[in-house]
């Protein structure tokens, strides 16, 4: 599990603009009609429309895909109660949550109550405003109460996740678990430790999944709920067992299954191993469970076990549910969040684990390949299956059960629309960061002096997507790890510093190559020494010698002092003529790939061609496929001179020699990206039917005004420049280039040094 610092967690929130969330027009809004539209006097039409019949209220509104994520924050993720306004950044949180991961937009909602009337009250009259309601962080037991009022007055999907969500995801892996053991649901005997919301409704949908109620223990903090006990409210009195037992301990003896919502610590080896054969072990209790990994698999070595915690095997993850339940229930316009729908849920997170896993999702999680079993009872989180298995399983349960007010007609439409719903702009960063983590390479950080630098170098570490080595004055270097707390940094980094008397032998070593290799260009040997003071030149060596790996620099460099010396010592591959740089630019969760936006300043058709072939390979060993557009100023022929024209005879360069590259042009910018407006206009081209996601510009200033237009005005993430077509994986950040913007280019680098087919061999 990555370390996160509260450095880091602070600084997270509060960068740019405060929060995680934002509302965004999806209406266009720059003219005067446009605003008449969106306001007075367009806005009364729809209006008067909802007012007849308010059904459609989910027609002329985003209703139907809004969610209020609602809590009064008494229970906020294991901190307890921290009051309405503190528990606002983990309902924005789970707002993120719901939109990355299932394409739902969220208003958070904190209520400043504790008083179950004056909150379900509260709810009752906002509820017009959303197509679902998802409660959060409300102690037990007025959660309970407060649920069930909400559902029995309510006509919209509501559920507290906290219960449900932990129940559905739990139960999927307990399905799969007791098949592992070979045990039948209605046999096994299962002890609870934990008697608050997430215990009974995990327990109650046990039941509902076919496990005998008088097979169940519970037990609170004062041991077993029997009928011994006058302290128990009306809720724990449903679950009242006539076992003749008092303790916890007593009550593992010969159980089947250990079903852990409580307090670190509460389970002992012992108890473990008086449970009866292939023993089932859930400890939830995060972020410490009611016993180690370590110490249960210790007791039995044929035990199957899961807890919270995503460092161990079979993480009991919420985030597997909400998104995916709400977005199934949403889509068939669902007046509830019933049983058959969370028990379709439960299937069929069960179900996926047993199918192969895709590559992409072994990758994620550092694992060479992922197969059901003891070890693997419920799908990863990043598993991009999950939108297209649980949410159409819900939606078709809301429809079997009568409570789908808009049912789905063809479920194949609706898994693909599905897929589009999600992108994949961050699901391509998720990859590239993945992929590092499969085998973290030797990655040299020039300007590693400087505390972006380093932080960036020590999160590699954190994350395991890189050994970083630290190129730089160390005297500086050592400061500033002292100043800032960075010491994974003096025992997991390499330190280097190029200006030191220590390295004067391999200054000489690099000097002479570098020498050799140019005297015939004018260099001189003492001009050759003199450039090893120089961290580019430096670092450069050390890849081309294999001392490294891959090389990260331009963090306080000009770009074109920083190409230089990677030129003169590594040069380009042989089979390309000319590099490029490249920009991947993250919009509307989607990456689009933005070539030449660095080097080559007036390109040529065949220079054209060169960059078009090497960007292409790049991008298909970041794992996307390239849908390539030749942009210029006019569409297929218009103008007949200028940059037309040098694309037009780059474009029937490619279409000869490389007819495997998907390119078509010239066309404008707005006819690449518009895939209707393209197969209107210009049905004959090759690009007909697909959507681009890699433009070429006909020249460096308008690719390089292009990219910074996406990021200072659309919003759009940034990432690179990638520089293509280099023999080995060196990448320039950005003069005084962020954090994440460093750690983004240090794993594209480590990707680009595992990749045999990389542009760079």
């Amino acid at each position: 599990m990555a370390k996160i610092t509260k450095e880091d967690a602070l600084k997270y929130h509060s960068e740019g603009r405060p929060g995680k969330i934002q509302v965004i027009p999806t209406k266009p809004h720059s003219t005067q009609r446009d605003l008449g539209l969106a306001y007075t006097p367009g806005v009364a039409d729809p209006c008067l429309e909802i007012e007849k019949n308010e059904d459609d209220a989910y027609k002329y509104t985003a209703k139907g895909n809004l969610v209020a994520v609602i809590s009064n924050s008494t229970a906020v993720l294991g901190l307890g109660d921290l009051g309405a306004v503190a528990g606002k950044p983990v309902m924005e949180g789970k707002g993120l949550l719901f939109k990355i991961f299932g394409d739902i937009d969220v208003f958070d909602i904190e209520m400043d109550t504790k008083d179950i009337d004056k909150f379900v009250e509260a709810v009752k009259i906002i509820s017009p405003t959303f197509g679902g309601i998802n409660l959060e962080d409300i102690k037990a037991p007025e959660c309970f109460e407060i649920e069930n009022r909400l559902k029995k007055e309510l006509d919209i999907p509501i559920m507290h996740d906290d219960q449900h969500g932990t129940a559905i995801i739990s139960s999927a892996a307990m399905v799969n678990a007791i098949d592992l053991a070979g045990k039948k649901f209605e046999n096994v005997k299962l002890v609870v430790s934990g008697a608050g919301a997430a215990a009974m409704a995990c327990t109650n949908l046990l039941i509902s999944l076919g496990l005998k109620k008088t097979n169940v223990v519970m037990c609170d903090s004062k041991g077993v709920i029997n009928d011994k006990r006058k302290d128990i409210n009306k809720y724990k009195k449903n679950y009242v067992t006539k076992r003749k037992v008092d303790t916890l301990e007593d009550a593992m003896k010969g159980a089947d299954i250990f079903f852990g919502l409580s307090t670190k610590g509460v389970l002992s080896q012992d108890m473990v191993k008086s449970m009866a054969k292939n023993p089932i072990v859930f400890a939830m209790a995060n972020p410490d469970p009611e016993i180690t990994y370590e110490d249960a698999v210790a007791a039995r070595d044929d035990i199957i076990m899961a807890t919270g915690r995503s460092d161990y095997p079979n993480q009991v993850n919420n985030v597997l549910g909400f998104p995916f339940i709400f977005r199934g229930a949403l889509d068939v316009r669902a007046t509830a969040i019933n049983e058959e729908m969370k028990k379709a849920a439960v299937y069929a997170l069960a179900d996926l684990a047993k199918e192969d896993v895709p590559e992409e999702v072994s990758n994620a999680y550092n694992t060479k390949h992922l197969v059901y079993g003891k070890h693997y009872l419920i799908p990863k989180p990043l598993d991009p299956r999950l939108i297209t298995k649980v949410s159409p399983a819900v939606a078709k349960a809301a429809m079997d059960s009568g409570v789908a007010k808009k049912p789905i007609e063809d479920f194949e439409k609706y898994r693909d629309e599905l897929r589009e719903r999600t992108g994949t702009g961050n699901k391509l960063i998720r990859r590239i960061y993945s992929q590092a983590k499969i085998n973290p390479k030797r990655l040299i950080f020039a300007d590693a002096d400087n505390y972006n630098v380093l932080r960036a170098a020590e999160i590699c570490i954190h994350d395991n997507i890189a050994k970083p080595i630290l190129l730089g004055r160390k005297d500086k270097i050592l400061k500033i790890i002292e100043e800032y707390k960075l010491e994974d940094l003096l025992t997991q980094a390499e330190i280097i510093d190029p200006y030191s008397l220590e390295e004067s032998e391999r200054r000489q070593k690099y000097a002479q190559f570098f020498y050799e290799k140019r005297y015939r260009k004018g260099i001189r040997y003492k001009e050759a020494n003199e450039k090893m003071y120089n961290r580019n030149y430096f670092g450069a060596m050390m890849i081309e010698h294999g001392e490294a790996d891959a090389f990260v620099t331009g963090y306080s460099t000009k770009y074109k002092e920083v190409i230089k010396p990677i030129l003169e010592v590594i040069r380009c591959n042989q089979t390309i003529e000319h590099i490029a740089g490249m920009y991947i630019v993250i919009s509307n969760n989607r990456p689009l790939f933005f070539a030449d936006t660095t080097i080559n300043k007036r390109p040529n058709a065949q220079t054209l061609v060169n960059t078009t072939n090497t960007i292409t390979r790049t991008i298909k060993w970041l794992g996307e496929t390239p849908i390539v557009a030749m942009l210029s100023y006019s569409n297929f022929g218009s103008s007949r001179s200028g940059s037309p024209e040098r694309v037009r005879e780059a474009v029937k360069i490619l279409h000869k020699e490389f007819p495997d590259i998907i390119v078509d042009g010239e066309m404008q910018a707005n006819f690449a990206l518009n895939t209707d407006l393209r197969d209107k206009y210009y049905p004959f081209s090759k690009l007909k039917g697909k959507h681009v996601n890699t433009l070429i510009f006909p020249n460096l200033s308008s690719g390089n005004i292009s990219y910074k237009l996406m990021q200072e005005i659309g919003g759009a993430e940034v990432i690179g420049p990638v520089l293509c077509g280099i023999k080995r994986p060196i990448h320039v950040v950005q003069l005084g280039a962020s954090v994440r913007e460093i750690v983004n280019m240090a794993a594209i680098a480590v990707v680009d040094a595992q990749n045999p087919q990389s542009s760079y061999l």
